[in-house]
């Protein structure tokens, strides 16, 4: 029937409880209700100038997801795809024969979906592509420039459970990032973006903060769980509607108010004493040519002993060595954000919602990584004595003779640790950059024997000179008379 069916619903109404994908601990019920709902997708059609003439592609179940409201109440139509069921290889055609002209994904499908590209499409009805739940690259929006229509827009969005739509940051051709993370931009309307410190205090333009939003328009609170919601909505100080949400990220703003997404606010760690911000190393590792994916957690494998463990999902092409990846990391990073281990994956594993699950990534394991020198086993005692130091040292199961110690994973620290055992094992005192100017086994076997040769000799002329110390001046002057008479002899 086309009557109204004369419901009176308040906008305060329950209309959803919607759980998060448990990406970083268990997953949350968030409540939304009526008010909060419309104002999101009001602000979606209104941001996206969604019309009747519109036809957006939907990923997820309709029977879950609200997005189906932005396409049908303009008079759009939606189309549905399961990618779980059809896969990303036919995408491509869908979009096309479909007349697509609004794609909304997660950021790991659409890197998925762009490498089944071979660059001959043509999406001529694509106008909109929308992104979010993940840090952009510089690479993705090289993607989306080398793919798409130059009528086709890229918007890079921050969004969570708790707050709908955060900022919104539009890109086309011509626009140039120049930062290794794309920013998400700017506030959407409704929404006010505070960056505080650990006391609370709001941080200046270029520092690191957590991200909080202040809004008439979060969500209510999460399910069965008040003390969890009194910590994360906070009541508006300065009095009114509004509330503040804590979103658990961090960002920097930049002078303009624009601003950059910097991952969750468990991703900054501290290693070696230094501040690390996780997603600055993933966006320079996903510069490197021959990595499609890439994911850096911390591993603290011996209590105090954290380490960055970075997993590279390689292209089609011949992968990087870890060699490569190094020394390409060495020219745009300090060395304490150059994870210590590599693992080669197939695929990131992702969470239902399309976001990098780091839970269930492997263990790194003990294994010796692939570097440009091939693996020679220890020769002599000398050699096989260092290289069991460094695979306990490293957590490497076995070590080449020819294998470069920053390569396997040291750093400064650990140098410590080897230098430390070495003089212990060899009684010997080695200054800790002879590792660095010697940084493999058969270098450092070299220094030892050299350095043992001539404890040797320096010990065999300390015992002469005692000996001749103690002889009269008439034995020293028959010693000399008997070492003339054989050189006469030998002449």
């Amino acid at each position: 029937s086309t009557e109204n069916i004369g419901l009176s619903l308040p906008a305060d109404t329950l209309a959803q409880l919607r759980y998060t994908s448990g990406s970083t601990g268990q997953p949350k019920g968030v409540l939304r209700n009526h008010r909060g709902i419309l104002h999101s997708t009001v602000l979606k059609i209104n941001t996206a100038h969604i019309c009747s003439e519109d036809r957006l592609a939907l990923f997820s179940n309709p029977l879950t997801s609200t997005r189906i409201l932005r396409s049908l109440l303009p008079g759009a139509a939606v189309f549905l795809f399961d990618i779980k069921e059809e896969g990303l290889a036919h995408l491509a055609d869908w979009l096309i024969r479909g007349a697509i002209t609004v794609y909304a994904s997660t950021l790991s499908t659409f890197r998925y979906f762009t490498e089944t590209l071979s660059g001959k499409e043509r999406f001529p009805q694509l106008r909109l592509i929308q992104l979010g739940a993940e840090p952009l690259s510089n690479h993705d929006v090289e993607m989306y420039k080398k793919h798409f229509s130059p009528e086709c827009i890229l918007v890079n969005c921050l969004v969570s459970n708790e707050t709908g739509d955060i900022c919104m940051y539009f890109i086309d051709k011509q626009t140039q990032v120049t930062e290794n993370i794309v920013p998400v931009g700017y506030p959407v309307e409704g929404k006010e973006v505070v960056l505080l410190d650990e006391e609370g205090n709001e941080v200046a333009f270029n520092q690191v903060g957590e991200i909080t939003v202040k809004s008439r328009h979060l969500r209510l609170g999460y399910w069965r769980q008040p003390d969890l919601t009194r910590e994360r909505f906070l009541t508006d100080p300065e009095g009114g509607d509004e509330r503040i949400y804590r979103t658990g990220d961090l960002g920097r703003l930049l002078p303009d108010g624009c601003l950059v997404y910097l991952g969750r606010k468990d991703s900054r760690v501290k290693i070696r004493a230094y501040s690390v911000e996780i997603a600055e190393i993933e966006m320079v590792l996903l510069e490197h040519p021959q990595v499609k994916e890439a994911a850096v957690v911390v591993r603290e494998d011996r209590p105090d002993s954290q380490r960055l463990v970075a997993y590279i999902v390689p292209r089609q092409e011949q992968p990087a060595t870890i060699s490569e990846l190094r020394r390409f990391l060495q020219e745009k990073l300090p060395d304490y954000m150059i994870p210590s281990t590599f693992v080669r994956l197939e695929a990131l594993p992702l969470t239902p919602t399309g976001k990098v699950d780091r839970q269930a990534l492997p263990d790194p394991g003990k294994s010796r990584p692939v570097l440009d020198a091939s693996f020679v086993a220890p020769r002599t005692l000398v050699e096989k004595e260092l290289a069991q130091i460094w695979a306990e040292v490293l957590s490497v199961d076995q070590v080449g003779v020819h294998d470069n110690f920053l390569e396997l994973g040291g750093h400064s620290l650990s140098a410590t640790q080897v230098i430390s055992r070495v003089v212990k094992s060899f009684q010997l005192d080695l200054p800790l950059q002879s590792l660095f100017q010697r940084p493999t086994v058969a270098e450092m076997a070299e220094v030892i024997t050299q350095t043992q040769a001539k404890k040797l000799s320096e010990e065999d002329l300390t015992r002469i000179l005692a000996e001749l110390e103690s002889l009269s001046d008439e034995e020293a002057r028959r010693i000399l008379a008997d070492q003339r008479e054989i050189r006469r002899g030998r002449d």
